[in-house]
């Protein structure tokens, strides 16, 4: 098929597609080499001539999750990892390394420590817990020392101590049911916040 019309380059120059699916300098001695997918690009070029300067219809640019699903499928993605203190990447993570790389995963930054996660955090009550949210622990000090990205299901993923690999622990019952203090949410804000006992 024959692509009609001319495209100026230039006030010398003439780009023309034919059909041997080649470009053509014209006038002018100089010829473009054949390259794979030179047709392609040939389209290509005929189309956005064809569409002048229209740019395309602006999108908003990707902001912050509108749910946790995508915190919490990192998080269970890296079940099996090793633990590193310290660690905040793929090559090893303690707790609070692992909620912050899933969370920069989903485009949020959030603060370095267990405490200073929870103290930033939203708060949102236990009751009300969604995939995503982070589950925080008192473990062997008065103040937060572990936590866990909620999955679902009374399960939350973790990075539990060294010599441990990256794990799902469970809130329902056992040693981290006992040792649960507090959730909170980075990626909505707008969660209603917990009802303080009278």
């Amino acid at each position: 098929m024959r692509a009609s019309g001319h495209w100026r380059a230039s006030a010398h120059r003439t780009l023309r597609l034919r059909r041997s699916r080649t470009l053509r300098l014209e006038p002018g001695s100089r010829r473009p080499h054949r390259t794979p997918g030179s047709g392609a690009a040939a389209a290509a070029l005929i189309a956005l001539v064809a569409y002048g300067c229209r740019s395309l219809p602006a999108t908003a640019p990707a902001g912050p999750p509108r749910d946790g699903a995508a915190i919490a499928r990192f998080a269970a993605s890296l079940v099996g990892a090793p633990y590193q203190f310290g660690g905040a990447d793929a090559a090893g993570f303690d707790c609070s390394g692992l909620a912050r790389y899933v969370h920069e995963r989903a485009g949020l930054v959030i603060p370095r420590t267990a405490a200073e996660q929870q103290r930033a955090a939203h708060p949102v009550p236990l009751v009300a817990l969604a995939p995503g949210d982070l589950v925080f622990f008192r473990v062997r000090r008065r103040g937060i020392d572990h936590v866990g990205v909620y999955a679902g299901g009374g399960r939350f993923v973790h990075a539990p101590r060294a010599g441990q690999a990256v794990a799902y622990g469970d809130l329902s019952r056992g040693f981290y049911a006992r040792h649960l203090v507090s959730a909170g949410r980075f990626w909505d804000r707008s969660a209603p916040p917990p009802v303080s006992p009278r």
